[in-house]
């Protein structure tokens, strides 16, 4: 299993299917604000509905884990210092930033930001854990990634300076990538004890909790749907975190950190073409700026594999 799992191919179809998983994330979370009413700037609520969204994450993944196993998915007591840790860097620190940021900061700004999940994750394992070495190749592959996600959302600038920053705007985005980054080097280092799958759902659970227990306690409220096919929405968007993240977990767990971290680069792109279908944005998703970061971004991936090629 470790072998094809270390398979570039392997590697390369699941992470795309967790970065289009993750990409789709952003229209059903669009629409989900219209379904359950809950306002752009209704921080609390907001932060309540990720809450029910991420336990429901957690719940799918000990439910599904259970049935495969045919036993129930217990976490280890020795496992419940890592699934906190990781329940915080991964759900409650960084959506807590990320949502708040989004708050005070454009769509714009946010968006730039929040795509430089990857490049963190690959400075962290090279330069803070040692994980493996910086190279100019992976250099070259994030600069070009992240100057793809530049590029496409170049289109939403006119009229706004780029340089216009706050602390709880800006700064709080920032610092979601950085948790969002240091999520994944806790998942490589605690896999080497524990089994992923059951890290991934248990921190889903505990974290949903803790930002379910924040958004009621701040005066978060969530109307029920209106429309049939509401709460299936809501159970399609804990299967996009229960998948994608089991699955970018077992990638961690068997390749380096820079080798699956630099296809998150994609789960913009994606976003912005089931954007286009859902939210009705194709003028926007079939422009010259979007086609110039997506060779960007497959330019970044080609540097950094190709790099990957040699060291292997």
């Amino acid at each position: 299993m470790k072998a094809n799992l270390s398979d570039k191919r392997v590697v390369l179809l699941l992470a795309m299917v967790c970065c289009f998983l993750w990409g789709s994330a952003t229209p059903a979370i669009k629409i989900g604000y219209q379904v359950f009413r809950i306002d752009g700037g209704d921080t609390q609520s907001i932060i309540l509905f990720a809450g029910i969204r991420f336990l429901t994450a957690g719940l799918l993944v000990v439910l599904f884990q259970s049935l495969l196993q045919k036993r129930f998915l217990r976490p280890q007591r020795e496992a419940l210092p890592s699934i906190f840790a990781l329940s915080m860097a991964q759900t409650v620190v960084q959506y807590l930033f990320f949502y708040v940021g989004l708050a005070h900061t454009s769509g714009v700004h946010g968006t730039i930001i929040s795509g430089t999940g990857g490049f963190f994750s690959i400075l962290m394992a090279s330069l803070l854990f040692h994980y493996e070495k910086l190279t100019p190749a992976k250099v070259l592959g994030c600069v070009a990634g992240f100057g793809g996600i530049l590029v496409m959302n170049l289109s939403g600038m006119a009229g706004e300076s780029l340089f216009q920053v706050s602390l709880l705007g800006e700064g709080f985005v920032l610092f979601s990538q950085l948790s969002y980054a240091l999520s994944g080097i806790l998942v490589k280092r605690f896999s080497g004890r524990f089994d992923v799958v059951m890290l991934s759902g248990w921190q889903f659970v505990l974290g949903g909790i803790i930002m379910i227990l924040v958004g009621l306690l701040t005066g978060g409220q969530i109307q029920p749907p209106t429309e049939s096919w509401g709460w299936l929405l809501m159970l399609y968007m804990g299967m996009i975190s229960a998948v994608a993240y089991s699955l970018w977990g077992i990638l961690l767990k068997y390749n380096p950190v820079s080798r699956v971290a630099i296809f998150t680069f994609l789960t913009p792109l994606f976003g912005v073409l089931l954007s286009a279908i859902f939210l009705g944005e194709a003028e926007q998703a079939l422009s010259l700026r979007t086609l110039a970061a997506l060779v960007l971004v497959c330019a970044g991936i080609c540097a950094v594999n190709r790099q990957q090629k040699t060291a292997d």
